[in-house]
């Protein structure tokens, strides 16, 4: 019997996606990165974080920021797109790539949603808020896909798209009703994509709690609801931008080669059941 050579794990297989499913940079030094709403926020938190990691990235958004995020002497590229719609979240891959040569890394983190009664909310309301929450990164994986998928083919690396879902999609959101429903669905985009975009590209999900942007007093209160709300989770905090950032890059590197279709959580613990406060016991 002839002998058959075994492959090298640390070289690209037949589609060129390697052990990372990734191109050479990935998340790290010299990879290319593209982060859907990085000018404020989390975004702009994902966006630092890979600029540390040595990575070039791109941020998008609506508007212009009066300051694109930046780590030391390094700064983010911005792309003025609304990924809402197909042909601008299109032109923000197109940016990324005319920008770097290729693409690596898709963090997909536009979306967000005002409070709103699921009783008297307007059927346009409900509709915009599933569009920028579920369609709009469905329309900006689909562009980042077909590139990663030429890069495999010819042999330069696949990619990593990486969604920023929400507790809202796998709990109760009063409130927001629509808008957990259209992180519940992102999440199980994550999975059919996995599995359709494979080997070359792989999908993950990063599920935040409770995070303290400079946004968080409008968002939870005065420093005394701040204190309140963190002394229900259990690490007795909020996660920063960067523990979000920390997730991502490790989805985004070889450490996470074999994860696909996976959605992490990024909750210190979670939200422990309500009745625990009441006093009762495990059931």
């Amino acid at each position: 019997m002839a002998a058959v050579d075994k492959p090298d794990p640390d070289q690209p297989g037949p589609r060129g996606g390697g052990p990372g499913g990734g191109g050479p940079g990935g998340g790290g030094p010299g990879g290319a990165v593209l982060v859907t709403g990085g000018t404020r926020g989390i975004g702009a938190g994902l966006a630092r974080g890979f600029l540390r990691s040595g990575a070039r990235v791109l941020v998008c958004g609506r508007t212009e920021p009066a300051e694109v995020p930046s780590a030391g002497s390094r700064a983010a590229v911005f792309a003025q797109a609304d990924v809402r719609d197909p042909e601008q979240a299109a032109f923000a891959v197109r940016r990324a790539v005319e920008e770097f040569g290729r693409l690596d890394v898709v963090v997909s983190n536009a979306g967000g949603s005002p409070y709103a009664a699921a009783a008297t909310a307007s059927p346009r309301f409900h509709a915009k808020v599933i569009e920028l929450n579920l369609i709009a990164p469905m329309h900006v994986a689909q562009a980042a896909n077909a590139v990663m998928q030429r890069q495999a083919d010819r042999g330069q690396g696949g990619g990593s798209i990486i969604m920023v879902g929400s507790v809202s999609g796998s709990r109760p959101s009063p409130g927001a009703a629509a808008y957990g429903a259209a992180k519940a669905g992102l999440h199980h985009l994550v999975t059919s994509l996995a599995i359709e975009w494979g080997p070359a590209v792989r999908v993950n999900c990063v599920v935040p709690g409770f995070v303290a942007t400079e946004a968080v007093g409008a968002q939870y209160g005065d420093p005394a609801t701040v204190a309140a709300v963190e002394a229900t989770v259990p690490l007795r905090r909020m996660a920063t931008p960067d523990d979000v950032a920390q997730a991502c890059l490790f989805l985004a590197s070889p450490g996470a080669c074999y994860i696909s279709g996976a959605c992490l959580s990024v909750h210190g613990g979670g939200e422990p059941p309500a009745f625990l406060s009441a006093g009762v016991g495990s059931p």
